[in-house]
């Protein structure tokens, strides 16, 4: 990779808008892709659990796949290229873990900087998915408006240190950064 080739790229979008494809395509001619998957499968939901299997059915075999890991951690260690999908369900996972969807905002603050200084740090091919909320109608519980403040946040400060934005809309890419 050049000097002049971005290393780190954040692709936003809203739900089907095409963003997990278009990440996998920034990575295509990559000789080798570590997915780090954030999403946890519940064997009693059977929709997310066919949109997991459609993920991993789309993925080259030649892909390595690590799933439900301490980011920072795998971060930590470089691979020729990194995709990471998605901050959407890595951050859900956080408030879970934290008991935070009835605490004081902020609560996830500590894990996102965390999060946030292991990007920065990274200097191999890194493409990170995360959903862009919060441009309709305001969320009628408090456990939606606190996602959609936290994924705005935590959005806004992975694209301060990334080197490139999109955002994904109708499948179209738009290059904001």
């Amino acid at each position: 990779m050049s000097a002049s080739e971005p290393t780190r790229t954040l692709v936003l979008g809203g739900a089907r808008s095409g963003k997990s494809a278009f990440a996998e395509e920034l990575l295509a001619d990559a000789p080798a892709v570590r997915y780090l998957a954030t999403a946890v499968v519940d064997p009693t939901d059977g929709d997310f659990a066919a949109r997991i299997a459609g993920h991993r059915e789309r993925r080259p075999k030649h892909w390595s796949t690590v799933e439900n890991a301490d980011l920072a951690t795998v971060l930590a260690t470089p691979a020729p290229a990194t995709l990471l999908d998605d901050i959407g369900t890595w951050l859900t996972a956080r408030l879970d873990a934290r008991a935070a969807w009835d605490a004081p905002r902020g609560t996830v603050v500590p894990d996102c900087d965390v999060l946030t200084a292991a990007v920065a740090a990274y200097r191999e091919r890194l493409v990170i998915v995360s959903p862009e909320v919060g441009m309709g109608v305001i969320p009628a519980t408090r456990s939606g408006r606190l996602f959609r403040d936290e994924i705005g946040s935590l959005n806004q400060r992975l694209a301060r240190v990334c080197d490139e934005a999109y955002l994904i809309v109708a499948g179209l890419p738009v290059r904001l950064k």
